[in-house]
């Protein structure tokens, strides 16, 4: 309450346009920029070849998440957000991705979120990727954010509508308690979507106004497609990647430089295999996070 949050400390110093566009931009959906980036395969391909003649195994999805945590590890605006008309520096790094428990529509989703502190190297993130998928994996298992969702729905219609608004409320004035929001894969800095995994196209996912994600990440199935490569015409294996983003937390400058910060790890995912030293800090007001446990 009155700016305090649990998962985030109010940003200072503002710029008087940034800080009122909140205010204009009330909802998340008004405030989405789309974009796309046609993402070649071979520089993935090659790391990825490389690095199984030495015991270690990486897919697409290693790739892309350990890009974007290092990218918000350097670019730390990325991992701002916007709650009740505030901008807020969150307090860690959070991705949220899906799991398809089966290939059938018949087998439920579930939703998995990871934290990190912006250090590790792609291989710890690849380890903390895969631990999460192998104990997510199976019919039968449940996360807690499953349980929540479980416990919510046992009830009748209108009393899941009165929980949600509740649960709306009590974020939105900073009452939401820590142990809620660890469980919510809607308050992440960022959300994935794989449809590469189940041979779908790409699409432009837009950001949920419950919560405070700011940005979506959305991979598609790659193609063969012409390219120039060597000054030459030639036909490259391509993946496309949507994103969208909240413009209102980050200015455009910003945005752009860590997209092509982005662009240049998944080209050469090699620079993400030793730890990152220094994690750049945000601008915000100096007090403590609270129910940090």
């Amino acid at each position: 309450m009155f700016g305090y949050r649990p998962d985030g400390k109010k940003v200072k110093d503002l710029d008087p346009i940034q800080r009122i566009m909140p205010h204009i931009m009330v909802h998340r959906h008004d405030a989405q920029n789309l974009t796309s980036y046609d993402c070649p395969c071979e520089p993935m391909d090659e790391f990825i070849k490389a690095e199984y003649e030495s015991g270690q195994k990486y897919n697409y999805m290693h790739i892309l998440i350990a890009s974007l945590v290092r990218t918000i590890a350097l670019f730390p605006r990325l991992n701002r957000f916007i709650c009740n008309g505030r901008i807020y520096a969150r307090d860690c790094i959070q991705i949220s991705f899906v799991v398809k428990k089966g290939l059938s529509s018949d087998v439920a989703d579930t939703t998995i979120k990871l934290s990190f502190t912006g250090h590790e190297s792609i291989g710890e993130i690849r380890d903390a990727i895969d631990e999460a998928i192998q104990k997510n994996n199976t019919l039968d298992t449940s996360n807690g954010t499953d349980k929540l969702a479980h416990i919510i729905t046992l009830t009748p219609n209108f009393l899941i509508r009165l929980l949600v608004n509740l649960i709306r409320f009590a974020d939105k004035h900073g009452l939401l308690p820590r142990s809620i929001i660890n469980l919510s894969p809607f308050h992440t800095t960022a959300f994935i979507t794989n449809l590469k995994s189940i041979k779908g196209p790409s699409i432009f996912h837009h950001l949920y106004d419950f919560g405070n994600t700011g940005m979506f990440f959305a991979m598609g199935k790659e193609s063969l497609q012409p390219v120039v490569s060597g000054g030459e015409l030639a036909v490259g294996k391509i993946m496309p990647i949507q994103i969208v983003t909240d413009e209102r937390f980050c200015d455009g400058f910003h945005f752009v430089s860590a997209m092509k910060q982005i662009r240049m790890l998944l080209a050469k995912p090699e620079l993400i295999k030793e730890r990152l030293e220094s994690v750049a800090k945000d601008t915000v007001v100096q007090h403590s996070f609270r129910n940090k446990k």
